[in-house]
Order: C-alpha cells, then structure tokens, then sequence
C-alpha cells in the first residue's frame, strides 16, 4: 500500500500539529510514524500517513494550512519497496561522549556509519554537562556491527570522544541492577596502596598492583603477596585510610540519582571490608563485597580471611545479585577498571570499563574516559536536565 511522508518545518508556534492532525483526523487517515523535533525555534515535523480514500483533497487541504500557518509543507508518496529495505535490519543506540563533541569527530564518525550503510533514524542531544552527549538511533545489518565497533574505537580513541553501542528497545531501559568496583571506579585510589603508604611499603605494593591490574599477574596471589607486606600495621590504619579517601568525581550524585529511580547498587570490591563497608553505607548501597585482612591483638597478620573476592567471585556475585533481585543479567550494568573486573563486566548487560587499563579497554565492549560518573547515566538514555531536575527533589 502506498503510504505518505510529510514533512513540515517552519518557525514553531502552538497549535500547528493539532490543525494538521485535524485535516488528516477529517480524511480518516491512518498514522504510521510521526517524528517532531523543535531546535531553538524551528519545527521539524515529519509524519508518514496512509489514505483510505484516495480521491480526499488532503494534501491540497493540507498545503492550504501550512500557507495560512506560515510553515513550509512538502511531501511525497512511498511505496512498498522502501518500507522493504528496513527487514533485517537492528536498531542501535549509539552514545557520543565528549568534554566537547565537535563537528570534526561527529564528522569521523558519521563516516564510519555510511561507510557501513548505517543509517541515522534520529540524533538527539542528551546535555552538555558534566559532558557533552549526543545519542544517534540507527538503523543498520546486525553483521556489520563488530565492524563499525572496531573501526571506532581505532578512531575516537585520538579524538578524546567515547561511546558505547548498545541494541535500542526495551531491555536498554530497563536496567534494575548496578554493580561497581571500588577502587579507581567509586573511589580515586586503591585502597592497599594507602594501607602501604601508611605501613611504609607504598613502593613495593604499588608495583605489584599496577602488574596485576594490567593482567600480568595471577590476581589471588598478588593480593596475598601484597597483603604479606602489611604485616605488622596497626589496626588503626583502616580509620586513617577512610578518612583519606576521595570519591570518584560525580559518584554521590551518581548513586542518589539512581537510588531515587529505584536501582539496586552494589560494590563487589578486590579491596578490603574494613574500608569498603563505611563508604558503601555512606553512599547507600544495597549490597557490598570485599575481601577481609586478618587482624590479632590491633595488628594485621599479612593474611586474609575468607574466600577472596577476585575476578571470578566478582562475576558470580553479578550473577548471584541478579538471581537475589529476580532479574535478568541484561538488566545489570557493571563498572570497573582492573583486569580482575572483565569477568564480571562481561556477564551483565552493559559492561563498562571506567577510566580503565589499556589491557581492560581493549577487552571490554564499552569504555569510558571521562572524569564523572554522572557521564554513565547517559548511556541509560537519560538527560541531563532529567538528572538536574530529579536532583532538586532529593
């Protein structure tokens, strides 16, 4: 059946989408997509209609409003074989993630799209605050998808823009679960670094934790290696280390934000319980995982008690919460920046490596640069005057 595009753009004034919808109301036509988009004070509105009456003076009527409206009215016929082309095909969300997205890198990217035969649906603009994003629905062959990832992480990576892609529909937006690392993700710095730093082996921890994050090391026994180098500290080194610690630009807000959508948040952490636990009540996490140093008499014995929460146990505690919260692993979203964090970001829906390693970035399907955790709620399609305004009521 042919159908009609139409399409109206002009200064925006009220009233001009209902005297078109009553023209079109009155030769009983059908709706079958209709997009409207207002940029300053310019209306874009398309509709696409099907007639039942062909012999309807509708599109006379129609042009005769638009006139008297003082908006431009063009439109033309569709027919079955462009409503073709769109079988097959899987619609994308994709995110743009700048301090400053610039035509240039729009440029770069919108390339990579067309050379790929992805076509834009629509382009929105999310905010500008704490980061500049843009969120594109695409139209586009699902077996060309590794492609275009690849061809652009190869490109943004110069350009200081991130991005994620992620299937648009309903799973995209309906993220019930949210599990974070903790250090260098919830928090600026890693906890047995500052541990060291007060036992004064800062140097010798240091470098095995750089190895082990990085993947060069067995993750279990560089934490029991850097644990050995704590012997002897005093018990009090946990109060001094909290009191030092700095939250990840943005992390407060990140969590009241969706604690008031009504997320579950959770730290599954490589660090330790004794610091873990006050920032994550103090943040008001649901849930919060950590490994635990032995201590005798005020002095820690260089040994962990417990299983140890390394990247295995991360992804079964994913996998264990979401069966808790009776959801689906593609409604977790996991945050982390260490090789020990793969496995969990892996296994839930969207898996985000944050500011991360090389190593982790290469490996994980969406990564991260910016300084705030707030740019992440981006990536759930919300905007930032949504956040502002929600932020008021808190």
């Amino acid at each position: 059946m042919e159908s009609i595009l139409i399409q109206v753009t002009g200064v925006d004034n009220p009233g001009i989408t209902a005297e078109l919808m009553g023209i079109l109301g009155k030769a009983k036509a059908r709706m079958l997509n209709i997009q409207q988009v207002v940029v300053g004070k310019t209306l874009s509105l398309s509709l696409q209609v099907s007639l039942a009456d062909q012999t309807h003076p509708v599109l006379k009527d129609l042009l005769f409003k638009a006139h008297e409206l003082g908006v431009h009215l063009d439109f033309q016929m569709l027919d079955e074989s462009i409503e073709e082309k769109s079988e097959g095909l899987q619609r994308y969300a994709l995110t743009l993630l700048a301090s400053e997205l610039r035509p240039e890198a729009l440029h770069q990217v919108t390339s990579v799209l067309a050379k790929h035969n992805w076509n834009i649906d629509t382009i929105s603009s999310l905010g500008e605050r704490p980061v500049s994003c843009l969120e594109l629905v695409l139209s586009a062959d699902p077996s060309t998808l590794d492609a275009v990832k690849s061809e652009l992480v190869s490109l943004v990576g110069d350009s200081g823009v991130d991005f994620a892609i992620q299937e648009e529909g309903l799973l995209r937006r309906a993220k019930r679960l949210v599990v974070l690392d903790m250090d260098s993700t919830l928090i600026q710095q890693e906890i047995i670094d500052e541990l060291a730093a007060l036992h004064g082996v800062k140097d010798k921890v240091s470098e095995i934790t750089h190895r082990a994050m990085n993947g060069e090391l067995d993750f279990e026994q560089s934490l029991r290696a850097r644990v050995g180098l704590l012997k002897g500290a005093p018990e009090s080194v946990f109060t001094e280390v909290r009191s030092q610690i700095e939250l990840t630009e943005g992390a407060r807000r990140f969590c009241r934000v969706l604690k008031r959508l009504g997320y579950k948040l959770a730290v599954i952490s490589g660090g330790f319980i004794e610091v873990v636990g006050p920032i994550a009540h103090e943040l008001g996490l649901d849930y919060h995982f950590a490994n635990r140093l032995e201590v005798q008499e005020g002095v820690l014995t260089g040994k962990l008690v417990g299983p140890i929460v390394g990247p295995q146990r991360k992804a079964d505690l994913v996998d264990s919460l979401a069966q808790q919260e009776g959801i689906d692993l593609s409604q977790v979203i996991a945050i982390g920046d260490g090789a020990n964090d793969l496995p969990m970001l892996a296994l839930a829906g969207l898996g985000i490596a944050f500011n991360a390693k090389p190593a982790v970035q290469k490996e994980a399907s969406t990564a991260i640069n910016q300084r705030s955790l707030v740019s992440v709620l981006y990536l759930l399609g919300l905007r930032g005057e949504e956040v502002l305004e929600l932020e008021k009521k808190l």
